[in-house]
C-alpha cells in the first residue's frame, strides 16, 4: 500500500533500485535465480527416491514346484583335491597336471552337470590353484566348487 501511496517506506526504495538497474544496463532486466532452495529440494526429492525405491523392488509371490531331484551321491561326486605339496588327486587317484584334463575330460562327457568340486590346501600358492582351475576349465567343466571347511568345524578339528 506505500508503493502505491508514494510514500518513502520500503516499496518506494525497491522501486528506485528497479528503475536503478533498468537505467544501467539499458532495457534488459537483470535477474538471478537462487540456487540453495532449488538444491535443497532436489537433495530431499533424492532422499524420498534412494529411501522408497528398495520398498518398491519387491519380489514377485511365486508358488516354486517340488522337484524330484535325486540327491548326489557323494561317491558320484567329481572331486580334485590338491594337497600341500603340490600333488593333484581325482578322488582317490593320484593325477600328473599334465594328464588332469584328458582325465577330467572323459569323467566329465558322460554327466549332465559339469560339476566339479575343488580341494585345495590353503598353504598352497595363488597360481598352482589357478593352473588347476585352468585345466579343469579346459576339460569342459562348466561349474568348480570350492571345498571350504567352517570356521567352527576347523576348530574341532
Amino acid at each position: 500500500m506505500q508503493a502505491a501511496s508514494g510514500g518513502s517506506g520500503g516499496g518506494s526504495n525497491a522501486s528506485s533500485v528497479y528503475r536503478g538497474l533498468r537505467s544501467r544496463q539499458g532495457s534488459s532486466l537483470m535477474g538471478e535465480i537462487n540456487v540453495v532452495p532449488l538444491v535443497d529440494v532436489v537433495l530431499v526429492l533424492l532422499l524420498v527416491f534412494m529411501i522408497t525405491a528398495p520398498m518398491m523392488s519387491r519380489g514377485i509371490d511365486v508358488s516354486l514346484p517340488v522337484a524330484d531331484q535325486p540327491q548326489v551321491d557323494p561317491e558320484d561326486r567329481i572331486t580334485v583335491s590338491v594337497r600341500e605339496d603340490g600333488r593333484i588327486f581325482v578322488g582317490n587317484q593320484p593325477v600328473n597336471i599334465q594328464l588332469l584334463e584328458d582325465h577330467l575330460r572323459g569323467m566329465v562327457s558322460g554327466t549332465t552337470t559339469k560339476l566339479v568340486y575343488l580341494r585345495a590346501d590353503e598353504s598352497l600358492r595363488y597360481g598352482s590353484v589357478i593352473e588347476v582351475v585352468d585345466k579343469m576349465k579346459s576339460a569342459g567343466v562348466e561349474q568348480i566348487g570350492f571345498v571350504y571347511v567352517l570356521p567352527e568345524e576347523k576348530s574341532r578339528r
